[in-house]
């Protein structure tokens, strides 16, 4: 059976997993599914319709699917699903999904989410990303696999975050950034692509040759065409590049949010 610490408040209704650990102090409520090898190291309150994925380790003091901010929510059943292998860092908050937003919220696989990151209600965060320490999401973001959002940063509702893209620390974020991308900035601009990232996590040297020569083609103030055309224009002059394609994709996809761009004198830069 689980290994429940004398301390902690536990409803029977939960269901957790045999290789369950809930430590010191603890807080567990009857909707909770917790899988194997979940640990809640102390302090930890985890309520609301919540499921865990095995492997995941959430630290003291993070508040986990309690009701959301949002003043429209009514109680409606929503839900909160955390994938296998996560970190919850000390005093994460992370809520539950709203009638407005599909009523889930969802963070993936393997994701970090260090100490005192929020996740707003309907969020959906990829496998694979980095949530650095006191970022803030605003409810509906979403943020695609491997990107990293550095400490401090705040996201406004609704942005999209593309798969590999690079927040700097402190940045302020309120349009859609493009996969690959790396932006910063008290109102972030656009400052390049994540170059490093994409060395790092194996992309070929052709794949990162089109994409720079392809967001230099979408991103110069001298180009004279409209985004449209120069959309189009990568798409057909790059159509074996996966990366290309899936920039290509993500701007053209409908979104309730601009796409982030370069500062006005900076031009089609490239950065590392």
């Amino acid at each position: 059976m689980p290994f429940i610490h004398p301390t902690a408040i536990v409803d029977p209704a939960a269901k957790l997993a045999e290789s369950v650990t809930v430590g010191p102090y603890c807080v567990v409520g009857p909707q909770v599914e917790a899988a194997d090898n979940v640990e809640l190291k102390s302090h930890v309150v985890l309520e609301g319709r919540t499921s865990v994925g095995p492997g995941t380790t959430i630290y003291p003091f993070a508040s986990i699917g309690v009701r959301p901010q949002d003043l429209k929510y009514k109680g409606e059943e929503s839900r909160l699903e955390i994938g296998a292998n996560v970190t919850i860092r000390e005093h994460v908050t992370a809520n539950p999904g709203t009638e407005g937003g599909g009523m889930l919220t969802k963070i993936g696989d393997s994701v970090l989410l260090a100490i005192g990151a929020h996740v707003a209600h309907d969020c959906f965060i990829g496998d694979g990303s980095i949530v650095m320490n006191n970022v803030l999401l605003g409810g509906h973001v979403v943020i695609g696999e491997a990107a990293v959002i550095g400490g401090g940063s705040a996201i406004h509702q609704f942005v999209r975050i593309g798969k590999h893209a690079m927040i700097g620390g402190a940045s302020g974020v309120e349009n859609d950034v493009i996969p690959f991308g790396t932006v910063f900035g008290n109102r972030a601009h656009l400052h390049g692509l994540n170059l490093v990232g994409m060395k790092r996590r194996g992309f070929s040297r052709e794949d990162i040759h089109a994409l720079r020569n392809a967001y230099k083609q979408l991103f110069s103030h001298d180009e004279g065409k409209v985004m449209a055309d120069r959309l189009r224009g990568v798409a057909e002059q790059y159509p074996d590049s996966e990366a290309v394609r899936d920039v290509v994709a993500f701007m053209e996809a409908e979104s309730s949010r601009a796409i982030c761009q370069p500062a006005p004198s900076a031009g089609g830069g490239d950065a590392a």
